[in-house]
């Protein structure tokens, strides 16, 4: 797909418009729809509410102000309460926080938001994160065409690695999508909460949300090799219990993707390896190096033109002999060389990506440079000098 050439608009921090009028308007539906309306207006991805501060939507990128009163305390609370159901409540007033979603129409369509309540400093504050109706094609999101080769396995698992905010489940929910589009299978997910709803095309799809649907990830995952999937997505690996589980079923003939919070696909290794006990990593690494496909690590970076207005930069490791070897002697310092060696597998690096999109005139250097974890091997890729990782002894 093509990109739209435009100059990028400086940050603008002046209040959006139309903010009070609109959500002032009383009726049935829950006040905070007011706001979550105004989000999709301004076509805005997520939109963040904090104590004594107006209504704040991040618009390509940018933080900006609705013109409107700051929110009390009293407000905030009302608001939330009133779209909390008795279980997010409970989680809420124990933990501090509660995650959901929250679906709102309008415009003849509905639309949902993945919702993450929280207090700081004591006092109340949400971010609601726009999911979009349709789930883009890999061309679409600017992904490399080796996503589509990822796809294809029948068992193991694929993980897709970041901070939240990073895309991932995005990408993951465009991956599942194509094999819904290709394949004859059963797909089973498991989230918290559910994001995407996925139209049945060829496969058979059940969803599965924590809370609603199954108490916990654990619980989800012991209960999913019984339920005949072919490929489960676990919505995040995020304890000992739900990785174990998820590996197992990986083991047993599944086809298990997830997600993780690390910084990189090599360091997502030792995230792993950080859910278990010492005396577990060696077991660990070997059910990795036997199990594991493919990591892919992945950030959004700011576009310097319309469409699209973000770029994943992505870094991609899949499981060839030489990934599982390291693995499995702990030589994790020598995965990187290991990507730059498997180019013509479809591997890359971060600065493979960055310096993909600079060529193309698609993100500044500066941005490139900001984000990029080797500035200078970036700056030699975009003066055409040949970059040499060290060897692999």
């Amino acid at each position: 797909m093509s990109a739209t050439k435009t100059a990028a608009p400086a940050t603008d921090t002046k209040p959006l418009k139309d903010g009070p009028a609109e959500w002032k308007i009383k009726g049935v539906e829950p006040e905070i729809n007011k706001l979550f309306k105004l989000q999709i207006k301004h076509e805005a991805s997520d939109l963040h509410l904090q104590t004594n501060k107006p209504a704040m939507l991040r618009v390509r990128g940018a933080i900006r102000e609705l013109s409107m009163p700051p929110l009390t305390e009293e407000q905030l609370w009302a608001m939330f309460y009133e779209v909390m159901d008795d279980r997010n409540k409970r989680i809420f007033e124990e933990e501090g926080g509660a995650d959901f979603a929250h679906i709102v129409s309008d415009g003849g369509s509905d639309w949902r938001f993945r919702v993450n309540l929280f207090k700081q400093l004591g006092l109340p504050g949400m971010v609601a994160r726009k999911v979009e109706q349709t789930i883009p094609p890999f061309e679409k999101l600017f992904l490399p065409p080796v996503m589509e080769e990822l796809c294809k396995y029948d068992q193991g698992m694929v993980l897709l690695a970041g901070v939240t905010g990073s895309g991932k489940s995005t990408t993951i929910a465009s991956m599942l999508d194509w094999i819904n589009k290709q394949y004859r299978k059963h797909i089973l997910t498991i989230e918290d909460p559910i994001e995407f709803i996925y139209t049945p095309d060829k496969c058979l799809i059940n969803q599965r949300e924590i809370g609603m649907d199954v108490k916990d990830f654990s619980i989800a995952m012991k209960h999913a090799v019984r339920e005949d999937p072919d490929i489960i997505l676990v919505g995040e690996l995020r304890d000992m219990e739900t990785f174990e589980t998820a590996i197992h079923a990986a083991e047993t003939g599944h086809l298990v993707f997830g997600t993780i919070h690390a910084s990189s696909a090599p360091g997502t290794i030792q995230r792993i390896l950080d859910l278990f006990p010492q005396s577990m990593h060696s077991a660990i690494r070997a059910s990795m190096a036997m199990n594991m496909k493919a990591i892919v690590g992945q950030k959004l970076l700011k576009t310097i033109v319309d469409q699209p207005s973000r770029v994943p930069i992505v870094e991609i490791m899949r499981f060839n002999p030489t990934v599982r070897k390291l693995i499995l002697e702990a030589s994790d310092e020598k995965l990187s060389a290991a990507i730059r060696l498997g180019k013509d597998e479809g591997m890359q690096l971060f600065n493979d990506s960055l310096y993909s999109f600079v060529d193309r005139e698609l993100v500044s250097r500066q941005a490139a440079f900001e984000i990029s974890p080797n500035v200078e091997e970036l700056k030699m890729m975009i003066k055409g000098i040949d970059v040499k990782g060290p060897a692999i002894l």
